[in-house]
């Protein structure tokens, strides 16, 4: 099993969920813990460039939904001055391009989130209606996350894709989720790995981060980083890497809830304006 696997194996059994840090966890949470390292092994045993548009902008804060509960994300997000070439032959370029998802979930346990997106689809620059594929994913976080001063979890995804999407058929992400909610504001990091399934030195490394204030238990505006530094083995140089920061606005009813946001690009491998939009509807 690779270091980072046993690594989390280790994390799994003795980082807390209540009190002291050497109050180690229940059973269940052992054999959690157990599953989740399996999973990181298996993506990095396995683990051409993920560098790629993405349909989902989005900051992950260890929220799931309830047993039993089931929901719908709409994402969108449009790119209108963008990069004019694709990162790969036969892809899209993102200048004047709209990617979207709409990702379907359910809660399975208080610590277990399953979900797919489908359908993802693309507007192209050229007005052309194209679909990108099909994604699965699976969410282990620590329960009621909203209700602690330090979260965590790591959600693990897996994709099928068109070729005019990615570079390769097949494709994975393995998000670590930390943040800590200090009062009003919330501390949020998520270490990124996506993979093409072609060897752990062909691992790219696109991490995100949020910083919000909460001025109320349904209003909240917030900060949010996104970058891709290229594979591991290998990081692209400064100028080439994806840096890119949005200006967010949150709404969260009981039902309903609303993202908007606006980003601006600082490199040159970045998109210089993009605009997101994310819907949500509990059922």
């Amino acid at each position: 099993m690779p270091s980072f696997a046993r690594g989390v194996r280790r994390a799994c059994y003795s980082f807390p969920l209540h009190g002291g840090l050497n109050r180690p966890l229940p059973p269940r949470w052992i054999g959690v813990g157990k599953l989740a390292a399996v999973l990181v092994s298996c993506f990095f045993s396995f683990a051409t460039n993920v560098h790629a548009q993405t349909d989902e902008i989005q900051v992950y804060d260890a929220e799931i939904n309830n047993p039993g509960q089931f929901n719908v994300v709409l994402h969108n997000n449009y790119t209108p001055r963008g990069r004019t070439q694709s990162d790969f032959q036969g892809g899209m370029a993102p200048n004047h391009a709209l990617n979207g998802a709409a990702e379907w979930a359910y809660g399975v346990r208080e610590w277990l989130e399953v979900g797919t997106y489908l359908p993802l689809y693309s507007i192209t620059g050229e007005g052309s209606l194209v679909w990108n594929g099909a994604k699965l994913r699976a969410l282990f976080v620590a329960p009621h996350a909203s209700e602690r001063l330090f979260f965590y979890g790591i959600n693990f995804e897996f994709s099928y894709n068109a070729l005019h999407w990615e570079s390769t058929r097949t494709s994975g992400e393995i998000r670590l989720i930390f943040g800590s909610h200090l009062g009003p504001v919330d501390l949020i990091v998520n270490p990124i790995m996506d993979t093409s399934f072609n060897g752990i030195r062909q691992l790219d490394f696109a991490p995100s981060e949020r910083i919000a204030y909460n001025f109320s238990g349904v209003w909240a505006a917030a900060l949010e980083h996104y970058a891709d530094y290229g594979h591991v083995k290998s990081l692209e140089p400064v100028d080439q890497q994806e840096q890119e920061l949005f200006a967010v606005v949150d709404y969260k009813g009981d039902q309903n809830g609303v993202e908007v946001g606006i980003g601006h690009g600082f490199t040159d491998g970045s998109d210089r304006l993009i605009l997101k939009l994310m819907v949500t509807h509990n059922f």
